[in-house]
C-alpha cells in the first residue's frame, strides 16, 4: 500500500499532513472523486465567481497524481 495526500486549495492551501494509504493511482483517483464531491457540497454555497476550488492528490514523495479543480463563473 502506498499512500497518498488529498490536499485542499480553497482561498489557501489546506495540507494532508496524515494522507491515506491505498493500493495505487486508480484507488486514489476514485477516493479523490468521492472526497470532491463531499467537500463541494459542504462548501453549501460559499464558492463564490472567480473563485478556485482544487483538490490535488500527491504521493509519498509529492509528486501530483491527479488534481481536481473546479473554477466558479457567473455570466
Amino acid at each position: 500500500m502506498l499512500c497518498y495526500f488529498f490536499h485542499l486549495y480553497h482561498g489557501k492551501r489546506y495540507a494532508d499532513e496524515t494522507g491515506v494509504e491505498l493500493p495505487g493511482k486508480d484507488a486514489a483517483w476514485k477516493e479523490a472523486t468521492f472526497t470532491a464531491g463531499q467537500l463541494l457540497q459542504d462548501l453549501d454555497g460559499a464558492l463564490v465567481p472567480g473563485q478556485e476550488w482544487r483538490l490535488e492528490v500527491t504521493d509519498e514523495a509529492e509528486n501530483p497524481v491527479c488534481v481536481i479543480h473546479v473554477f466558479a463563473e457567473r455570466h
